[in-house]
């Protein structure tokens, strides 16, 4: 059977961490699906087990093969395609083992160690991407239960992954997609939700009674109604940033309140410094605790970056990964 990695020159396929989407694509074109997990590393190597990939059925029987996520920056990914054209073809689940030990001594990986990686076929009508899906769109935490052949989803908030090898099987959490919620209209506000969106986060940005027309940029969604009510509507989760960037108090002080008390995983706002004891004030005088307040970020960013736009939406976009990092890779 042949066919070719799509991209492959240039893999920008890489960059898609999440291959929920793309599987979404697929299942509503009524095209199959080629998953495929990493659940072991022995050694060195630039994913860690739970990374997955996805291949979409080329549908002609030798064209280019469609993928999104990457395990070992260009040492396997062309391989994997391969054996996954074979598993889109006859379905049978591949368990593919590169490096150390494996049966492919021509296959090297610069980094040493082993990579082993499960190929699944999924059908367009499969019950359990379904369910993944579901869960997906109404933000729930689950996992993906699979020995290659037989899936199945349960909503739980287990580690990212566990593996069993007699019979084999393996559990792959999935949460709720990363978001971001910037409020304002400024060149630092736009840049920040700019570089969300270009960061595969869910970017929402929020304009109090702003332009009718929408960023000149893509953004998952654009709201013009006030931040607090507009976080209503949204909800809260732990997987979700907040920054208010408005630099209006009415506006970014309910905003940030509100992100609070919903549990949002990050919570910022920005604005100098020397306005800070007088923010905080008021949010003491609108109800929030102690606890909330020791959760918002003041003046955030990282300090020593720079002051323009892009330097500042740098520095608050690396502090809110690190901040939503935990909640994707607790244990």
């Amino acid at each position: 059977m042949s066919g070719e990695l799509a991209g492959a020159a240039w893999p920008m396929f890489g960059w898609i961490d999440d291959v929920r989407a793309p599987l979404a694509d697929a299942m509503r074109q009524g095209r199959p699906a080629a998953l495929a997990t990493l659940y072991k590393v022995e050694g060195s190597a630039p994913r860690g087990p739970g990374a997955q990939m996805l291949f979409v059925d080329p549908q002609d029987g030798g064209g280019e093969i469609a993928a999104s996520g990457y395990f070992s920056g260009d040492c396997i990914e062309g391989d994997v395609a391969s054996h996954a054209l074979h598993v889109l073809s006859d379905g049978v689940p591949r368990r593919l083992h590169y490096g150390t030990g494996s049966p492919w001594i021509d296959i090297r990986l610069r980094c040493g160690g082993a990579l082993h990686v499960l190929v699944e076929r999924v059908a367009p009508d499969d019950a359990a991407a379904r369910e993944l899906l579901g869960h997906a769109e109404a933000r729930r935490s689950c996992r993906w239960h699979s020995d290659g052949t037989n899936r199945r989803v349960t909503q739980d908030d287990g580690p990212l992954l566990d593996v069993y090898e007699e019979p084999f099987s393996l559990a792959r959490r999935h949460d709720p997609v990363r978001r971001l919620i910037v409020s304002g209209g400024d060149p630092g506000a736009l840049a920040a939700a700019r570089l969300g969106a270009l960061s595969q986060f869910e970017t929402i940005l929020l304009r109090p009674d702003g332009p009718f027309e929408p960023p000149p940029f893509p953004v998952s969604r654009y709201v013009r109604s006030d931040p607090a009510t507009a976080l209503a509507e949204l909800g809260m989760d732990r997987w979700t940033a907040y920054l208010g960037a408005t630099h209006e108090d009415h506006h970014d002080l309910g905003g940030c309140l509100a992100a609070l008390r919903g549990g949002a995983g990050y919570v910022g706002m920005i604005g100098a410094k020397s306005r800070a004891p007088a923010r905080l004030d008021a949010l003491k005088a609108a109800g929030a605790t102690p606890e909330d307040l020791a959760r918002l970020n003041l003046s955030p960013g990282v300090a020593g970056l720079g002051k323009s736009p892009w330097e500042v939406a740098t520095g608050i976009l690396a502090e809110i990964m690190q901040a939503l990092n935990p909640a994707r890779e607790r244990a």
